[in-house]
């Protein structure tokens, strides 16, 4: 496994589009954080084939490419008697997809309190409640270090740089990507030996610097499914251990 581990199915790009691209993303963040995230209120939305209440704080997925993208993937996958993780859950789209792909049980994980309370409402609104379990808490740390998961599917913020507030940790992962530096170690040690981890990324991202998160925890990857929207390409990887714990 080389260095560019998430990156070398992926075009280069010049250094004009990289500079180009994040002045662009720095206006979409600052246009995105406060119409979005801070808009007051709860309003009620419908993605993907499911009602939503989506909570002021929490990213609206009608808006954002990434969860639809996301979920019409896991729409696709087999979790028949799956237990699955949800990490980063946001209005809990991801989770309620995977309930519908097959999931006996899935823990909804999210840092914001407001989005683990989004996605216990929306399990209940789409007929869910019974295999949808809402956690908030940063990464996987209040719950158990052991496996315990068949999948996790994670949705971490893809932009470097400090996080204005909670809010904005769906957007942007700290200096350095310090707010999911251990992402990656902490699913590792809550995945079933045989399991699997889907990601889903930007191009957008610091991907040589996440692939070698990646590949310290004991993962292999390869991309599962990419699209290109925008000024951006959707990237999903799947990472399987290489190393047995």
């Amino acid at each position: 496994m080389t260095d560019d581990l998430l990156v070398s199915e992926l075009p280069a790009r010049s250094r004009f589009n990289r500079t180009a691209n994040r002045i662009i993303e720095r206006a979409l963040h600052v246009l995105g954080y406060y119409t979005l995230l801070k808009r007051p209120g709860t309003r009620r939305a419908r993605a993907a084939g499911f009602e939503l209440v989506i909570r002021e704080t929490v990213y609206d997925p009608r808006f954002h490419r990434a969860p639809l993208y996301f979920a019409g993937f896991i729409d696709a996958l087999d979790l028949s008697g799956k237990t699955v993780a949800d990490l980063g859950t946001g209005s809990g789209i991801q989770a309620l997809a995977a309930c519908r792909a097959g999931a006996s049980a899935v823990v909804a994980v999210d840092v914001n309190p407001n989005a683990a309370a989004a996605a216990a409402a929306n399990a209940r609104a789409n007929g869910f409640a019974d295999r949808v379990t809402p956690v908030a808490s940063n990464l996987f740390s209040a719950i158990a270090p052991r496996p315990q998961f068949d999948v996790i599917l994670t949705n971490p913020p893809f932009c470097d740089g400090a996080a204005w507030d909670v809010a904005d940790r769906a957007w942007r992962a700290g200096r350095n990507y310090e707010g999911i530096a251990s992402l990656f170690e902490q699913a590792r040690e809550r995945l079933r030996p045989e399991g699997v981890v889907y990601l889903i990324l930007s191009s957008q991202s610091d991907l040589e610097f996440v692939g070698a998160l990646v590949r310290r925890a004991g993962f292999g990857a390869r991309i599962a499914a990419q699209r290109r929207v925008f000024l951006e390409t959707l990237i999903i990887y799947e990472l399987r251990p290489t190393t047995a714990r």
